[in-house]
């Protein structure tokens, strides 16, 4: 959420952002409904400040008893009319998104985008590679048709070693986050109560993708993002235990309503999937420094694991809501012949934390200030699956296992049964 000072002191710098995103948010309204507000407050200090007077005066009689009850009456009104103003404000301004950085490029869409860095060359295989989809049927690690029968579209099931190569992989990341990149490991529930998702800034913009249950009100986390930004939700930290790293794996759910008709074919795109989750909690002053360190962070597990990827700035009109500068990874996948985004590394500054009111005292005495966020992929399934299918595909139609999982696999290869 932006400040409203901020937006009222600086409304063409918004206008620019939203222009620059092309995004239609309601600028024009929430300055208007400021004035208002603005305006109505002012009236109410003024007959508070009569009621006041008034009581000081003592006034007896009929005539200053009819006075004070107009002067309850008017003063109730307006409390009241300030209270539906105060909630039509916070509901425009929940529909504003971050303001980019300045470093980030003005463009109008993905096309924009700018290829920072690439690591690896795409394998150039002896063979015509084949699609995870058709490597994972013949393998027998991958079942369409029953996970379709169970619940659907854009469901499947992983089985044997392809249910184990997942696994590993969530394992390996997860070890290489705690005991290298120092980061503590969280486990948190996959359902969440609607304020974790207003803080995180999901809700209200993409209510229409979230899956959840109205009878409990609770909602199925779309990435653990939204659970580790609520971690300290109303808390005030001290300075001194900043930056504060997490870790997460979740399942994660969306509705995939955005993509309706896209990637039908194949496990790129599914109503659940599973991804491990970078957090960091920071001041405002080493923010973009720790966004630095947590793209390297990602990107060491594609190393690791061998795997070609390249490193792209986001431009404006890209970046997620949320977000004010924001770089994805993507690995080559031959079989598909694209770019598969496996992790977004984001820093969102104040803005989650404003929404979650997350706060630290930079000294002990110190008024208390809204710390910046930062979220990263570290790494998102299934993509990572399908890069490794697909580039270690061999011409007999198995797939050698990436030499740092093997111990978590506890195999060399996966073959046909």
């Amino acid at each position: 959420m932006l400040d409203l000072k901020f937006i009222r002191e600086n409304a063409e710098v918004v206008r620019k952002s939203l222009a620059d995103r092309n995004d239609a948010a309601p600028l024009d309204e929430i300055l208007k409904l400021d004035g208002e507000r603005r305006q109505k407050i002012a009236e109410l200090e003024e007959l508070r400040h009569a009621r006041k007077g008034a009581a000081k005066e003592r006034k007896t009689g009929e005539e200053a008893a009819v006075e004070g009850r107009e002067l309850r009456e008017k003063i109730r009104n307006l409390e009241e009319t300030t209270r539906q103003l105060d909630e039509q404000m916070q509901t425009l301004l929940l529909q504003l998104p971050n303001i980019p950085h300045p470093s980030v490029p003005v463009g109008k869409d993905s096309a924009d985008n700018i290829i920072v860095r690439t690591w690896g060359e795409p394998k150039k295989l002896s063979f015509t590679p084949a699609p995870h989809w058709e490597l994972g049927e013949k393998l027998g690690i991958i079942d369409f048709e029953r996970g379709v029968k169970l619940s659907g579209p854009r469901f499947y099931l992983l089985k044997g070693l392809g249910a184990k190569l997942q696994r590993a992989l969530i394992a390996f990341m997860l070890e290489l986050h705690t005991s290298k990149h120092g980061y503590q490991e969280i486990y948190p529930p996959f359902m969440v109560k609607q304020e974790c998702l207003y803080g995180s800034g999901n809700l209200p913009k993409f209510a229409d993708n979230l899956y959840h249950d109205v009878e409990e009100d609770y909602w199925f986390v779309p990435t653990a993002e939204v659970p580790l930004t609520n971690l300290y939700r109303d808390e005030i930290l001290s300075a001194d235990k900043l930056p504060v790293y997490h870790v997460a794996y979740t399942a994660c759910f969306r509705r995939e309503k955005m993509s309706a008709g896209k990637d039908t074919r194949g496990i790129k795109r599914g109503h659940q999937f599973d991804k491990v989750e970078m957090y960091k909690f920071t001041d405002a002053a080493t923010s973009y420094n720790e966004l630095e360190k947590l793209v390297a962070d990602a990107e060491d597990i594609a190393q690791k694991l061998g795997l070609p990827y390249r490193v792209v700035q986001l431009c404006t009109a890209d970046l997620g809501f949320a977000s004010a500068k924001s770089y994805d990874i993507e690995m080559w996948a031959p079989g598909c012949a694209e770019w598969l985004e496996v992790s977004s590394c984001s820093n969102c500054v104040d803005f989650q934390a404003r929404r979650a009111n997350v706060r630290y005292r930079p000294t002990p005495d110190a008024k208390p200030q809204f710390v910046h966020t930062l979220n990263g992929s570290g790494l998102a399934l299934p993509r990572v699956m399908i890069a490794i299918m697909e580039n270690y595909q061999q011409p007999d139609g198995s797939i050698a296992v990436p030499e740092i999982l093997q111990p978590f696999v506890g195999a060399k290869a996966i073959k046909q049964p």
